[in-house]
């Protein structure tokens, strides 16, 4: 299967070398989007095989999975021509499903297919299989270092200055859809525990900076008539930017593999 990149920063350029490594049976790379020509000099310049730079269209037209690794406000440039076209999107932006619930009916409508993979979060096998009962409640909790928050256009716009915080403090709490509206580049992670199970607008979710940690923390406690189950992870960032957790570009690697795998373990 031919696949494109969308977007190639720390986390597109880690599943670019693993598909020039060979380290994804079936697949092969075969396009990347950037923005800049120098980014996608730099890309290539770190692959055995270069591959040809093209535009969100280009990617639509010429591969058969596309990889959206890209910030929010560019997510409907490459959504709606992949999914125009039949093929299939795995999405790293996931609050961007939020807001753009039409897509899941143009992906169907044109034989597209949409992705989400777990990203930096866990057990989303786990909900899936709780919401095929009765889901109770699905509330999350992330904390992240002041640095990981520091420009948010709700903090820009609200005048937050966190310059002197020195004790943990809650920054915004509601719904997935409240805040995946005021934080579109932050709670990917919150968006996609809200699509496993009860849907952003029933899904709790707070968001905490605290000068404590030095690494994003999302903590998770779902009930159900099957289970319940509380779960944590601290992602550790990637060499290639510290403001992004090294396991999210592992997710997508592990992802396309289970697609052509014999065996495959978990939902």
């Amino acid at each position: 299967m031919k696949v494109g990149i969308a977007g190639t920063g720390a986390i597109g350029l880690t599943v670019a070398r693993a598909l020039d490594a060979g380290e994804i049976p079936g697949f092969t790379l075969t396009a990347i989007s950037t923005r800049r020509a120098e980014r996608a000099a730099e890309v290539n310049a770190a692959l055995t095989t270069p591959v040809p730079v093209d535009d969100f269209a280009g990617l639509a037209a010429h591969c058969d999975v596309i990889i959206e690794c890209l910030p929010p406000q560019l997510f409907p440039e490459i959504a709606r021509p992949v999914l125009l076209a039949g093929k299939t999107l795995v999405v790293l932006s996931a609050s961007q499903l939020l807001q753009q619930g039409d897509l899941v009916d143009l992906a169907e409508a044109h034989g597209g297919k949409i992705i989400v993979p777990s990203g930096a979060m866990l057990g989303l096998d786990a909900i899936k299989a709780a919401a095929v009962g009765r889901l109770t409640s699905v509330s999350m909790t992330t904390r992240k270092p002041v640095a990981g928050l520091i420009g948010a256009p709700y903090l820009v716009k609200n005048g937050i200055d966190l310059g002197g915080i020195t004790e943990p403090v809650c920054i915004m709490s509601g719904s997935v859809s409240e805040i995946a509206r005021e934080f579109p580049a932050n709670v990917n992670v919150a968006a996609a525990i809200s699509l496993a199970g009860l849907g952003p607008d029933l899904t709790k979710l707070e968001i905490w900076v605290d000068p404590k940690v030095t690494r994003n923390v999302h903590s998770v406690r779902v009930t159900s008539d099957s289970s319940d189950f509380t779960m944590s992870i601290e992602g550790r960032p990637s060499d290639d930017n510290p403001a992004t957790g090294r396991i999210t570009a592992q997710s997508v690697i592990a992802l396309l593999r289970q697609m052509t795998a014999t065996l495959r373990i978990g939902t």
